[in-house]
């Protein structure tokens, strides 16, 4: 019995152009034609059929789909394996898109409600990279800092957003004005301005000790998004990231009481300051 290309078309669920593209790609060429001239379709050519649209389902494309039908003696299941770990690495690849939508959803909704007016004259030229957030969020996930840091911020009013952002804003100036004038990043005064960095983090958002502290300028280092939630690009200078990395690291160290990584006096500084 034969089919004609409208109704393999039909019964398989796919357009008769389709079936045109694969008899002129050499996939799929029709075994019998009506004496009119016509595509028709046998048994065989069904079976055929349901494997290239199995093949296609798995996303293999047609050259090599192609390529297996050329080659009877190839190991169909070799073809088969490597899409299954390709698969699987996609899934886990949309899996991992999945986890930073859901974060990107959480860190827009702890924005502050402000008019764009409002938030220039708040944040500045300070903008938050969403892609970095949304990466950061997704590392600290489990972190019990990261979800107080989100918590606390999502409670801020615009008030205490001007407050911060001025202190941020004062003590930005004095860090360049440090960097301009050649301060040791390892010198007291530079170390001082570690340690009000340290502090900010620790009023407005979370407990900072050493360790958060170091990974957190190590990311200013490694990553300009992050650095550019502290400093501006347009008020960057070369090497002012590596600069206040290294004062942090060098803080921590002057700061660290017995080698224990506890902050000599941390709790009381904690506190006073919330």
């Amino acid at each position: 019995m034969t089919y004609s290309v409208g109704q393999v078309a039909a019964f398989a669920g796919v357009t008769v152009r389709t079936l045109h593209h694969y008899d002129k790609a050499g996939l799929l060429s029709p075994s019998a034609r009506s004496r009119a001239g016509y595509r028709l379709y046998g048994e065989e050519d069904l079976v055929r059929l349901q494997q290239i649209l199995f093949y296609r389902e798995l996303g293999f494309p047609l050259d090599e789909i192609a390529e297996i039908f050329r080659n009877p003696q190839a190991d169909a299941l070799d073809h088969l394996r490597a899409r299954q770990e390709q698969l699987e690495a996609e899934i886990a690849r949309l899996r991992r898109l999945s986890e930073v939508a859901q974060r990107a959803i959480e860190v827009q909704r702890t924005g502050v409600p402000l008019t764009p007016r409002e938030r220039f004259e708040v944040f500045g030229e300070i903008t938050a990279d969403l892609s970095y957030a949304t990466e950061a969020a997704l590392k600290w996930a489990d972190s019990p800092g990261q979800r107080e840091s989100m918590a606390r911020a999502a409670a801020h009013t615009k008030e205490d957003w001007r407050q911060l952002m001025g202190e941020a804003t004062a003590w930005r100036a004095e860090l360049l004005a440090a960097f301009d004038d050649g301060e040791p990043s390892d010198g007291d005064r530079v170390m001082d301005l570690a340690e009000e960095h340290r502090l900010h983090i620790s009023r407005w958002f979370t407990a900072c000790p050493p360790d958060m502290h170091r990974r957190i300028a190590d990311d200013f280092a490694a990553d300009p998004r992050a650095f550019a939630l502290v400093v501006p690009p347009s008020r960057q200078r070369p090497g002012l990231a590596a600069y206040l990395c290294k004062a942090v690291h060098a803080n921590a160290a002057r700061r660290t009481d017995g080698g224990e990584g506890r902050w000599a006096g941390e709790t009381d500084e904690i506190e006073e300051n919330r």
